[in-house]
């Protein structure tokens, strides 16, 4: 028992040791990681701390630069404020512009619109006024033709009128010398016829066969006269309608009777009435 008891307290002491030295073992490895450990993470927070003191220190920095910054924007804001306030009235009036553009912008846009209505019917003017061009030569040149052939007719037409009213002022002067000699012969005749009545004192029955005679005389006579006076009017009828025609004709050509150059004399017949009728119809002598 006793051997059995010193051997297992020898066993237990030599396990003992042996747990003792695994135990110290164990405690000097953990030991040594923890310091590893410590150490690592003692590094690390160094380190960390480092980076945070540099980043505060950037961060001081980078403060600093904001500053300054936030107070030259704050003078640049001053300024800018300055600069908005003298720059409102022309804001103003430059928005009041724009307004009034904006209206020139939709006048223009209509303006633009009758523009182009506006060309279009130009191009057709044009395309009409070329026609019309072409049409006003085209009537030009038969205006010319027209106009020389009226000057050739007016021509030929005053120098008939001049021949025919010299003809028409002589043949009258004639038929008026003419009737005034003979109603002068008659009344001498009838002076001398009763001179010789009362010179000749017959009796009553040759006075009247005598009478009578001369009666017959006196009205053939006095035919005479009626017909020369007829013929006279009607010569002088036919030159007033030969100038009546004369002047219808220049004013249907466009003509004023002031560029004749001459005015054109109407004939009258002395004691006769002219009618407004044919040359053939005259009125009566009176």
């Amino acid at each position: 028992m006793k051997m059995l008891r010193d051997e297992l307290d020898l066993r237990r002491k030599t396990e003992l040791h042996e747990v003792e030295e695994r135990k110290n073992g164990q405690i000097n490895t953990l030991m040594q990681r923890h310091e590893e450990a410590f150490t690592d993470i003692k590094n690390y927070y160094n380190d960390i701390t480092l980076n945070n003191l540099a980043l505060i220190n950037s961060l001081k920095e980078q403060m600093e630069d904001m500053r300054k910054k936030e107070d030259h924007l704050e003078k640049e804001m001053a300024e800018v404020s300055v600069q908005n306030k003298r720059l409102a009235d022309p804001l103003q009036k430059a928005r009041e512009e724009m307004g009034e553009m904006q209206k020139q912008l939709v006048s223009y846009e209509k303006d633009k619109q009758i523009l182009l209505c506006t060309k279009a019917r130009l191009k057709v003017t044009e395309k009409e006024l070329k026609d019309l061009q072409w049409e006003h030569e085209v009537l030009e040149q038969r205006f010319t033709k027209v106009q020389q052939e009226r000057d050739e007719l007016y021509r030929k037409f005053t120098a008939a009128i001049q021949e025919v009213q010299q003809k028409t002022g002589f043949k009258n002067l004639v038929l008026e010398r003419k009737l005034q000699a003979l109603s002068a012969a008659v009344e001498k005749k009838e002076v001398q016829f009763n001179e010789v009545l009362a010179a000749s004192n017959l009796d009553p029955a040759s006075l009247t066969l005598v009478s009578r005679k001369l009666e017959d005389v006196v009205e053939s006579k006095n035919s005479t006269i009626k017909d020369l006076q007829y013929e006279l009017a009607r010569v002088c009828k036919a030159h007033n309608d030969l100038l009546r025609t004369y002047e219808a004709k220049l004013l249907a050509f466009g003509i004023p009777l002031d560029n004749v150059g001459f005015k054109p004399l109407e004939t009258a017949v002395i004691r006769q009435t002219i009618g407004q009728g044919p040359a053939g119809l005259v009125g009566t002598p009176t």
